[in-house]
C-alpha cells in the first residue's frame, strides 16, 4: 500500500492506494475515522495507525481516506466531516457504490452517528468499540452493520455496541457483532485482521432500491 499525506480544505489526511493503482478504475473506499489518539495537527500518528500498519499486507484492491480530527472530537467538526466524505465519494478513482466506513474508539462513535446521519451514502459500516443513540439505529436497516468490540474493554463497555446492533435488527436490519474474547480497548487489530469481514465489506453494494428511513422512533418513551 502507498500512503500520501494529502491535503483538503482543513483536513489533512492520509490517502491509501493499493499496489498498481490505476487511477482510470473504480475503486471501493474506505474512509477510517481515527480514535482520539490521532488528533492534532501532526500526521504521523495517523501515518502509522494500526489499520495501515495491519490492513497493508493483505494488499486490499480498495483506496483508503484517513482525515485527521483537528478539533477535540469528530462531533465538533461533524459538518466539516460529512464535507469531507461528500469530497472522497466525488474522486474519480471512486466507486460511489462502494462507500465504506470505519472508525475506532471516538471513530467508532462517529462512524455509527456519520451512518446514522448519511445512510444513503454507505454500503456498509464498521463500527468498532464505540456506541451511539441506539434509538435512532432504525436509520441503519437498509446499510450493512459489522460491529467489532472486545469482551473485556473498560473504555467503552461492549454493551454500547450490543445495543445498537440488537435496535438495528430489531427494527428489520442486518447488523453484525464480533465480541472479542479476552481483549480490552484494542478490538480494532482483531478487525483489521479479520478477512472474512473485508470480504463481506467489499461485497455490499449501496442498493438502487434503497430507501432512506424517516421518521422519529419511540417519541414517548425518549421524550
Amino acid at each position: 500500500m502507498e500512503k500520501l499525506v494529502k491535503k483538503h480544505e482543513k483536513f489533512s489526511y492520509v490517502l491509501g492506494l493499493p499496489e498498481n493503482f490505476d487511477e482510470s478504475k473504480k475503486y471501493p473506499a474506505i474512509i477510517l475515522l481515527h480514535g482520539a489518539g490521532g488528533r492534532g495537527t501532526d500526521i504521523t500518528p495517523l501515518l502509522n495507525n494500526p489499520y495501515f500498519l495491519e490492513t497493508e499486507k493483505y494488499n486490499y484492491e480498495a483506496v483508503s481516506f484517513a482525515p485527521q480530527c483537528y478539533s477535540d472530537t469528530w462531533f465538533d467538526i461533524f459538518e466539516q466531516l460529512q464535507e469531507f466524505i461528500e469530497f472522497a465519494i466525488a474522486e474519480p478513482f471512486v466507486d460511489e457504490e462502494r462507500i465504506y466506513l470505519m472508525g475506532a474508539s471516538m471513530g467508532g462513535y462517529a462512524t455509527w452517528q456519520m451512518g446514522m446521519s448519511r445512510p444513503e451514502l454507505f454500503a456498509a459500516i464498521v463500527p468498532i468499540c464505540g456506541g451511539g443513540m441506539y434509538w435512532n439505529a432504525m436509520r441503519l436497516k437498509n446499510v450493512g452493520v459489522w460491529a467489532f468490540h472486545g469482551e473485556v474493554d473498560d473504555v467503552v463497555f461492549p454493551e454500547e455496541s450490543k445495543k445498537m446492533v440488537d435496535y438495528v435488527n430489531a427494527k428489520g436490519g442486518n447488523a453484525k457483532l464480533t465480541i472479542c474474547e479476552g481483549v480490552c480497548h484494542t478490538s480494532w487489530l482483531n478487525a483489521y485482521n479479520c478477512t472474512e469481514m473485508f470480504e463481506w465489506l467489499f461485497a455490499q453494494k449501496v442498493g438502487h432500491e434503497f430507501v432512506r428511513t424517516e421518521g422519529f422512533d419511540d417519541v414517548q418513551k425518549y421524550g
